[in-house]
């Protein structure tokens, strides 16, 4: 198969990490010529991309260098969060990545963006997966690049030609209550739900999940909520973080504005049911292609990754353990984006699985 990654660790930034990273995949990939190259930079590489890039295009004898920088990146053999590193995969054979056609609007794209390049206009033209890139500094030009340059659009696209696609998407959420209709809303902050005071529902929930006393984590805790409780059962939801628990108003702050009317349960960000959603992330795409994947690429959030696992990446582990050998790409980033019912979604502490087959369908 001529799609492969590698990934490669220095003590400095040097464009000669790109280069070592590409050369490697190729060779991995048996490629004089690679069709397209995905490539990764870790925030150190932020300043001043461009070198990388350039050295990435010219080890792979290709101009469609595609790619963002993070902070943090991984392939299926190591993740890297706190030194310069580069990721690459090379595609070969069929496989390549393409301008998406101007008036196909069901292929999915391959996106990358910016977090201040996200507008709800351009997320909900075509179907999307992807992710947002980020680094520590934000000091460099641009973060995303296509075509080995940097785009200061802020966002970047392609379809993944010679390919048969499954996404999906890992919340990790244990429900902490039943949902009920937002009564009551002010801006960003939760009034009433249902005949409910929003804090008091929250705290009950928390002490039989907790089944002791300790502070509420909100760091852990996310607001679920939909326009049916029936949408919230089936995972067609939104969600979005908790800011703060106000006692003086009796309200809850949250990270979006929710509407009256909408449905809404308390929700917590669980390390065994993230492990479980991923198995079973992973299970189901298999039966939706049908076929043995190829390459796979993943998006999960910081705070998903490493730091969520203490100190283990055991998406990945999973990922490694239900398909072995299997050439995989990604980055930890601001925000995941993928496709849930009929809508694009930018979602927190998620993670976004691709899986591609080359076989003939």
């Amino acid at each position: 198969m001529n799609i492969a990654t590698s990934i490669v660790i220095g003590k400095q930034v040097s464009a000669d990490l790109a280069k070592t990273a590409v050369s490697n995949a190729m060779a991995k990939a048996k490629l004089n010529i690679a069709n397209s190259v995905l490539l990764l930079l870790s925030s150190e590489f932020a300043g001043n991309p461009l070198p990388a890039i350039k050295a990435a295009a010219k080890a792979a004898n290709c101009t469609q260098v595609m790619g963002c920088s993070a902070s943090g990146i991984f392939t299926e053999d190591d993740w890297v969060v706190d030194a310069p590193a580069v990721a690459a995969m090379v595609l070969g054979g069929d496989v390549s990545l393409s301008l998406p056609p101007l008036h196909e609007s069901e292929l999915p794209l391959l996106t990358l963006s910016a977090p201040n390049a996200i507008n709800t206009t351009w997320l909900n033209h075509h179907i999307r997966y992807g992710g947002v890139s980020g680094d520590a500094t934000g000091r460099g030009p641009f973060s995303v690049w296509q075509n080995a340059k940097g785009n200061v659009t802020g966002h970047i696209e392609a379809h993944v030609t010679g390919t048969k696609i499954a996404t999906g998407v890992s919340h990790g959420l244990k429900l902490l209550t039943e949902a009920h209709k937002v009564m009551q809303s002010d801006q960003f902050d939760i009034l009433l739900l249902g005949n409910h005071n929003p804090i008091k529902l929250l705290d009950k929930a928390w002490k039989t999940h907790q089944k002791q006393k300790a502070a509420i984590p909100l760091h852990l805790i996310m607001a679920v909520y939909a326009d049916s409780i029936e949408a919230i059962r089936n995972g067609n939801f939104h969600q979005t973080p908790v800011i703060s628990c106000n006692d003086d108003s009796a309200s809850v702050t949250l990270a979006q504005k929710i509407p009256e009317g909408k449905f809404l349960c308390w929700a917590i960000r669980d390390v065994n049911v993230a492990q479980n959603d991923m198995r079973n992330t992973i299970h189901t795409l298999e039966n939706t292609l049908n076929a043995k994947p190829d390459f796979g690429l993943l998006f999960s959030c910081m705070g998903r990754g490493p730091y969520f696992y203490e100190g283990l990446d055991l998406d990945l582990a999973a990922i490694k353990k239900a398909l072995p050998d299997m050439p995989l790409l990604g980055f930890y980033g601001n925000g995941e984006i993928a496709r849930i019912g009929n809508n694009n979604q930018l979602l927190p502490y998620s993670a976004v699985l691709s899986l591609f087959s080359t076989h003939k369908i």
